[in-house]
C-alpha cells in the first residue's frame, strides 16, 4: 500500500557515469552439500538505491551475510570504492563502510535512545563528553526524521516505526557509506512505511549507496534506481526500474509466469462456525461482534494497534482480561487460556513466526508434530511411525519438501518457515484458523502457494480469520472484510461490496482522521 505523493519516485538522474561504490565478482558460498551462492556478480553505484530481489531461498540472505562479515565466501572478490576488501568479520565489514539495518530490531529496550545509537560504534570511542554525545545523537535523529525524540528517552517507549528509524540512525552513527536494508518495512503501518522510504531516498541523495531487500514490490518502483534479481544462487544482470513493471519483475524472480496470485472463491456454508459476541480486551475501545461461516475467510483490515491483531489474540485465549462470548458451532468456548481454544478446535498462527510460530533449532518434523504429540503418544511415549505419518500429511498439504523433514526449520527460507508455522496445526483438525500477517517476509511465489493452501482448507470446511495490514492481500484472498481503527470495527462487508480502492480508502481515511 502507498500514500500518493509522500515519497518521490526513484531518481531518474542516476547515470552509468556515477562511480562504482561496491563490486562483488564471482562470489560463491557452500554450506555442506547446499550451494547457497553459485555465482554472484553485483555492482552498486554511489548515491544509488539498488533493490535486491528474489524468492525465499534464492541466496539474498547469504549474500547480505557475506557483505556483513557474518559469512565468508568460498571464492570471489569484493571491492569498495575500487579497493579490494576482506569482510571476514562484522568489524571488518563496518571498517569498510558497510552496515545492515536488520528486519528484526537489535536495539536494547531498557537503554536510552542515545545509548542504543552508539552501541558498538567506533566513531565515538575515546573521550566523548555527554554534551558532545547528545549533540551527535540529535544530529543523527534529525537525519532520520526523529527530531521530536529526546536522546534520553527509554527505547521501549518508542513506537514500532520509531524503533525502525532508530535502527537506521544506529548504522549512520558508524558513518557507513553502504547501507543494506533487509525488509525494513515488513512490520510497519502505511504511515510508518512512508517515513522509512522518505529517509532511504534522502540518504541516497546525500551520496550513500543503498541495497534494499524487500518482498513488497510497489516499494521497489517508489525508491529504487535499479533492480538486481537473485535466482537459484545466481545474480542476474541489473535492470533499471523504469524499464520494468510488476508482472515482468515477478516473471524474472520466478523464472516463470505466475498465472494467478489468488485462488478462486468457492461456496460458503450458511451457518456460523465461529461467533464472537461482545468481545472486549486490552487494545479494543468497544465490544466487537463478528461471525465467520463454514468455509469462509474473513479478513480483518487495519494498521498496527487498530484492534485487528488484538481480536485474534483474544479469541486464541492469549490476552488476559478478555471478556464476552465465543461460540464454535454453537458451543461456548472459554476465553481464559489457550488450552480451551485448542480443545474447541481453534488454531492460532502468530505474525512473528520466529518468536511464536516455530522452533528454529529443531526439525521440520518436530515442529509439525509439536501441537498434537499427545495424540500419537501412549504413557508419554511417542509413536515415531504415527508422528511421521501425521507430519507427512501436513507436509503434503502445504507442499513442504518431504525429504527435508529432519532439517532444522531455522535453516529454511522464510516462505517454508511460514508453511511450517501454518501446517503444524493441521494435526489437531481445527475448525477455526486464526492467522496474523500470513505472508509477512514471504516472496510472491510462496505467497501464491500459501493463499492456495488456505483456500483449500476452507473448501474442506474450515473457517479462517486473517488479520493483515496489506489491503491488497485481504481484497484478493477474503470472502468478507471488516475494517478496524483505534479498537473499533468501522465496516464489515462481503467481498462484492468492496473494491480495492474503497478498502484502501476506508483504512487510510480512518488513519488520517487521528
Amino acid at each position: 500500500m502507498t500514500v500518493p505523493g509522500a515519497v518521490p519516485s526513484a531518481a531518474a538522474s542516476l547515470t552509468d557515469a556515477e562511480p562504482l561504490r561496491l563490486e562483488m565478482t564471482g562470489i560463491r558460498k557452500r554450506y555442506g552439500a547446499v550451494r547457497a551462492l553459485r555465482e554472484i556478480n553485483f555492482e552498486l553505484r554511489a548515491g544509488e538505491v539498488m533493490a535486491l530481489l528474489g524468492e525465499n531461498g534464492a541466496g539474498k540472505s547469504t549474500m547480505v551475510k557475506v557483505l556483513a562479515g557474518l559469512a565468508h565466501a568460498d571464492s570471489g572478490s569484493i571491492r569498495v570504492d575500487g579497493t579490494p576488501v576482506s569482510l571476514h568479520s562484522p568489524r571488518q565489514s563496518q571498517e569498510s563502510g558497510v552496515a545492515v539495518v536488520q528486519q528484526e530490531h537489535s536495539s536494547v529496550p531498557c537503554l536510552t535512545v542515545a545509548e542504543n545509537l552508539f552501541i558498538g560504534s567506533q566513531v565515538v570511542s575515546g573521550l566523548w563528553t555527554r554534551r558532545r554525545l547528545r549533540a551527535r545523537a540529535l544530529e543523527l535523529l534529525e537525519t532520520v526524521g526523529l527530531d521530536h525524540v529526546d536522546p534520553s528517552t527509554i527505547t521501549e517507549n518508542l513506537t514500532v516505526a520509531e524503533v525502525q528509524l532508530l535502527e537506521i540512525a544506529r548504522v549512520l552513527a558508524r558513518d557507513a557509506k553502504i547501507l543494506i536494508f533487509d525488509e525494513p518495512t515488513a512490520a510497519l503501518s502505511d504511515e510508518a512505511i512512508e517515513r522509512v522510504l522518505t529517509v532511504v531516498r534522502r540518504l541516497a541523495e546525500q551520496g550513500r549507496s543503498i541495497i534494499y531487500v524487500t518482498h513488497r514490490l510497489p516499494e521497489v518502483f517508489r525508491i529504487a534506481d535499479r533492480v538486481t534479481v537473485v535466482r537459484n544462487g545466481r545474480s542476474l544482470e541489473p535492470k533499471r526500474t523504469s524499464d520494468l513493471d510488476v508482472a515482468a519483475l515477478i516473471t524474472t524472480m520466478l523464472g516463470r509466469e505466475l498465472e494467478t496470485m489468488f485462488p478462486a472463491r468457492a461456496s460458503i456454508g450458511s451457518h456460523a462456525r465461529l461467533t464472537l459476541d461482545g468481545i472486549t480486551a486490552p487494545g479494543l475501545a468497544e465490544p466487537v461482534s463478528l461471525a465467520v461461516r463454514r468455509g469462509e475467510i474473513l479478513g480483518l483490515a487495519g494498521q498496527l494497534g487498530s484492534g485487528a491483531s488484538e481480536i485474534l489474540k483474544s479469541v486464541a485465549g492469549l490476552t488476559d482480561g478478555t471478556s464476552g462470548r465465543i461460540f464454535v458451532d454453537g458451543e461456548s468456548v472459554s476465553t481464559a487460556g489457550r488450552r480451551a481454544g485448542i480443545e474447541a478446535g481453534i488454531a492460532y498462527c502468530s505474525s512473528d513466526r520466529k518468536r511464536d510460530g516455530i522452533f528454529g533449532n529443531v526439525s521440520i518434523l518436530e515442529n509439525l508434530s509439536s501441537p498434537w504429540l499427545g495424540s500419537v503418544s501412549r504413557h508419554r511415549v511417542v509413536s515415531m511411525p504415527a508422528e511421521r505419518r501425521e507430519a507427512l500429511r501436513a507436509a503434503r498439504m502445504f507442499a513442504i519438501d518431504e525429504t527435508r523433514l529432519k532439517t532444522p526449520v531455522g535453516m529454511m527460507s522464510g516462505g517454508n518457515q511460514q508453511k511450517v508455522a501454518l501446517g503444524r496445526w493441521i494435526g489437531i483438525s481445527p475448525k477455526v484458523l486464526l492467522v496474523e500477517e500470513p505472508t509477512r517476509g514471504v516472496d510472491v511465489g510462496a505467497r501464491a502457494e500459501i493463499y492456495k493452501h488456505l483456500r483449500t482448507l476452507c473448501d474442506d470446511g474450515m473457517s479462517i480469520l486473517v488479520a493483515s495490514s496489506d489491503t491488497a492481500e485481504l481484497f484478493g484472498l477474503c470472502d468478507s472484510i471488516a475494517t478496524f481503527y483505534r479498537g473499533r470495527v468501522t465496516a464489515n462487508q462481503s467481498h462484492e461490496q468492496w473494491s480495492e480502492q474503497s478498502l484502501l480508502r476506508e483504512v487510510m481515511h480512518q488513519e488520517g482522521a487521528a
